[in-house]
């Protein structure tokens, strides 16, 4: 059992809902109850209970506090009604209450048993700002490769505007039917319904990871893109600083056409890679030019060898990398995509 004076303060929010009883259903926040001492004869702390952290109702209705609690005579999580009764518990010695397992319906509960939340910051607050970093590069100049690299070793969140959209569309969310259609003609997607998309899955992923470093992958491909940005966070609000990862045609083209027999990616053959290349050059490269002008870009040769080139990506994040991270040694999938050890065959 951790000592009182290690404790560390309880900041965190839990969010329950969807509870056959109702009146469980509700934020439930750091416990302010006073230092008591509770069934198995643990003197509590402020934001804890039995050695854990715990929670009142944030609107104050419940007859128990804290109303949501570990028990350590029943080893399990538990939620109270509003008459202080025990609604619902998990049994397990998990720091925080889980939420990626079902709860079990305790005596004075109905079914079904809630689900649970853990918010990094108060939902009730406005979401803290996404630290943005946007990642450029022509097609094969190791955008993939690299982000991936910093999103395990360094902490980074990696963020690609078509998996999202694809999310988006695949879950029938509120634009899925304007994704179809704009798609289906060939178009690309609203800037507002992309950016959107983004905004919303950085604030989703800050409230319920703590991290708020995000790569965005391809964007902005265009000065237009550019302009969507602009329409949803303010043109008030700094400019992200931009990755932009160099890399002579000749080198993206080999790259390309070496991986092509393992990606079965269409797009990945010779008259294709021109295409997207000219795109690139026409769409893409004035936004980068932009970036430049205004000392926002960071160039970076990815003709070099990959280590070389993660090294620099890696100083180029280092003021924002959260410090648990910058030691992490490298795993496995790393040293492969660094190529200091073979793939599985």
């Amino acid at each position: 059992m951790v000592e009182r004076n290690e404790l560390k303060p309880n900041t965190f929010f839990i969010e329950v809902s969807g509870a056959g009883l109702p009146e469980v259903d509700g934020l439930f926040v750091p416990s302010t109850a006073p230092p008591a001492k509770s069934e198995s004869g643990t003197i509590s702390s402020l934001g804890y209970w039995n050695g854990k952290m715990a929670w009142d109702r944030a609107d104050g209705k419940s007859a128990r506090n804290p109303a949501l609690s570990y028990s350590n005579s029943y080893q399990s999580w538990r939620i109270c009604r509003l008459d202080g009764h025990l609604a619902y518990d998990m049994t397990c010695e998990d720091e925080l209450p889980p939420s990626d397992k079902e709860w079990h319906v305790y005596k004075k509960g109905v079914a079904p048993a809630p689900r649970i939340m853990i918010h990094h910051y108060d939902p009730r607050l406005p979401c803290p700002e996404p630290n943005v970093v946007f990642v450029l590069g022509g097609p094969g100049a190791g955008k993939g490769t690299m982000c991936e690299l910093a999103e395990s070793q360094l902490g980074w969140t990696h963020l690609s505007t078509g998996d999202l959209l694809r999310t988006e569309f695949e879950r029938g969310g509120e634009t899925a039917s304007t994704i179809e259609e704009f798609l289906a003609a060939g178009k690309l997607v609203p800037n507002v319904i992309t950016v959107s998309l983004l905004k919303n899955a950085m604030e989703n992923i800050t409230r319920t990871t703590g991290k708020n470093n995000f790569l965005l992958d391809g964007f902005p491909r265009s000065l237009d893109n550019l302009e969507g940005w602009y329409e949803i966070f303010g043109r008030e609000a700094e400019l992200p600083k931009m990755l932009y990862y160099e890399c002579p045609f000749t080198v993206l083209e080999k790259r390309v056409l070496g991986r092509a027999k393992f990606t079965g990616r269409v797009d990945d053959n010779a008259q294709s890679l021109k295409l997207r290349f000219d795109t690139f050059k026409s769409e893409t490269l004035p936004t980068i030019e932009y970036f430049k002008s205004k000392n926002k870009c960071v160039e970076i040769d990815t003709s070099q060898d990959r280590q070389a080139v993660y090294s620099l990506v890696q100083s180029s994040l280092a003021e924002y990398t959260y410090n648990d991270f910058a030691a992490k040694p490298l795993t496995e999938r790393a040293e492969m995509l660094l190529g200091l050890r073979p793939f599985p065959s």
